[in-house]
């Protein structure tokens, strides 16, 4: 057997110390390779671990903090319930501002407003932060500094100045957050209710806050005419224009100018004010030539206008910016926010004897017909004093509030301004004197009692609007019933004064009922119910509407009723009614079978 070369030796042995080299080098490999792994495994894990450890911290830190601000803000809505339901506002609102203010501070953490990036939670939590803040805005840096001045005269309504001016961007940069954030479809039930009452207190909230230093005179000086409205002798708007008064604000203070009664303008002078023919049509051209029926057409904007022509015509060329509208039933609220307040008569003008002190009594005292500068003296008198004692600040702020609110949603109060956030801020509210235009929120109808007699006999007429809503495959019908009496015996009419008796039939009265129909129906038929009644308009249309028009003569003791009916198709929300604000009217009974 033949042997290795010797030769061969050296050389095969290199080779298998290479190969025995490689291997060893990749068991090693091998090795690092399987120990990097444990090593990475080992750092994920810790970093995981470190993860689940933060989060767990996060959760619980965002957890606590939710628990202060679900507590600060439940405790905040019970206690504002309580406000709402008469508890003091000082201690309330005291108490509240502890509790929004420790939801507000919780809810603006930095670990919250992180977690507000995270899908379908980061909702819900910038919706519960936007709604701690704006409570906390609202009580802490507008309620409590006003509510700290009131009381304390004229630094009332300064203060009010100074706190808007300081807050309206804050407030209305919060509006707009918490409007956005409610249309998120990741709300979840609770945090929805809660951000939705927020929103709608914010969004009421702001337009004021914001529009109050303009008002205020804080961008310059601002002219606005005060018309007092005599709801005993009454028009679509309330009633005749009984006095004015041009009021002065300029940065906070507030004073009085100028006042006018009917007797200083040029009555049966037109004034030179363009409006519709259907108004001319339906309200003749006393519209707009005798200055106490401008407030005849159910449309302030209207009677605005027609006012500040006559003013700045007969009175003053003053530069107007805005017309109020205020009647002796707003003028009543008022004074609970007021208190009593002495007239120079020797009267005490308080909340229970105002509607029959300036619209029965005064015409009892002096006859107006022989006496007319005594009876336009104390108009002037009372409305001095009001103003005194509301400019100067000295009334309860919750009372006044809520006269203003109840007043102006039921028409006793209207306001028109040509500056475009004013009107864009009363919009589709009842004081703005305007009659919706379509019926996409609500389907209104509107009964207009007028005095067309020239009598104060309203102080003692009463009214009754029905109105009833039909609907089959073929449209809609909408029937309105209007009724009027006169609940008083003759010989008790015979005894009125003879200002208070009609201007011309002495105890025979006229009215004018106006029925408006909804925009978009014809009217079908109308029917009467009394001794004295006729259609006098059925085919004209006034402010995009059908209107019904009835003369009807009454006498005391009796009752008479007017009705008429409009038909249409299409959409119709739900079935409202507007008329006057009278003295003494039921509320209107809707029966709305069309859902």
């Amino acid at each position: 057997m033949p042997t290795e070369s010797p030769r061969h030796a050296p050389h095969e042995s290199r080779r298998a110390a290479r190969l025995a080299a490689q291997q060893r080098a990749q068991e090693a490999s091998i090795v690092e390779r399987k120990q990097r792994r444990r090593r990475r495994a080992r750092i994920t894990w810790l970093i995981v671990g470190i993860l689940l450890v933060v989060l767990l911290g996060v959760a619980c830190w965002v957890g606590f903090r939710a628990l202060t601000v679900k507590d600060g803000l439940e405790k905040s809505q019970a206690l504002i319930g309580e406000l709402q339901n008469g508890a003091d506002m000082k201690q309330t609102v005291s108490e509240i501002s502890g509790h929004a203010e420790s939801a507000a501070t919780a809810a603006s953490d930095p670990v919250w407003g992180a977690l507000e990036w995270v899908p379908f939670v980061g909702d819900n939590l910038k919706g519960v932060r936007l709604a701690a803040q704006s409570l906390d805005v609202l009580v802490n840096d507008v309620g409590m500094p006003v509510l700290g001045a009131d009381g304390d005269g004229g630094s009332l309504i300064a203060k009010v100045l100074e706190v808007t001016k300081a807050e309206s961007d804050r407030v209305v940069q919060l509006a707009h957050e918490i409007d956005a954030v409610q249309t998120s479809s990741a709300l979840i039930g609770p945090v929805r209710k809660g951000v939705d009452q927020v929103a709608e207190v914010m969004s009421a909230a702001a337009p004021a806050v914001e529009l109050i230093p303009e008002l205020l005179g804080a961008n310059g000086p601002r002219n606005y005419l005060l018309v007092f409205q005599n709801n005993a002798e009454s028009l679509a708007l309330g009633g005749s224009a009984a006095s004015q008064t041009l009021v002065h604000v300029d940065n906070g203070t507030i004073t009085m100018g100028d006042q006018g009664n009917s007797r200083v303008y040029q009555n049966g002078v037109p004034v030179d004010v363009q409006v519709d023919p259907s108004a001319i049509d339906l309200y003749t051209s006393y519209l707009l030539d005798h200055v106490n029926t401008s407030m005849s057409r159910p449309d302030f904007p209207t009677a605005a206008k027609i006012m500040r022509a006559w003013w700045q015509r007969d009175i003053s060329p003053d530069e107007i910016d805005a017309v109020v509208s205020v009647d002796p039933l707003a003028l009543s609220r008022i004074l609970v926010a007021t208190g009593p307040i002495p007239l120079i008569s020797g009267d005490t003008l308080t909340s229970e004897n105002a509607v029959q002190l300036l619209l029965s009594d005064v015409y009892k005292r002096w006859d107006s017909y022989k006496y007319p500068e005594l009876v336009d003296g104390f108009f002037a008198a009372a409305a001095g004093a009001v103003f005194q004692k509301v400019s100067s600040g000295q009334f309860n702020l919750k009372d006044m509030a809520w006269a203003i609110s109840e007043s102006a949603s039921k028409g006793s109060i209207l306001v028109w301004s040509e500056d475009e956030d004013v009107t864009k801020a009363i919009a589709g509210q009842r004081v703005s004197g305007v009659l919706p235009t379509d019926n996409d929120d609500a389907t209104t109808v509107g009964v207009y009692f007028h005095n067309s007699n020239g009598s104060k006999i309203d102080y003692y007429t009463q009214t009754a609007v029905t109105a009833d809503a039909a609907c089959t495959a073929d449209g809609a019908t909408f029937t309105v019933k209007a009724s009027l009496s006169l609940p008083i015996t003759q010989e008790q009419a015979k005894a009125l004064p003879r200002y208070v008796q009609s201007m011309t039939f002495g105890t025979r009265f006229r009215d004018w009922i106006f029925i408006y129909g909804p925009p978009g129906t014809a009217l079908k038929d109308v029917a009467m119910n009394g001794e004295d009644i006729r259609v006098i308009h059925s085919d004209i249309d006034d402010l995009g509407r059908p209107v019904a028009a009835f003369e009807a003569w009454f006498d005391p003791g009796t009752q008479l009723d007017v009705s008429a009916s409009f038909t249409g198709t299409g959409s119709f929300g739900p079935l409202t009614v507007q008329t006057n604000p009278m003295i003494h009217s039921a509320e209107p009974v809707i029966t709305d079978a069309c859902g």
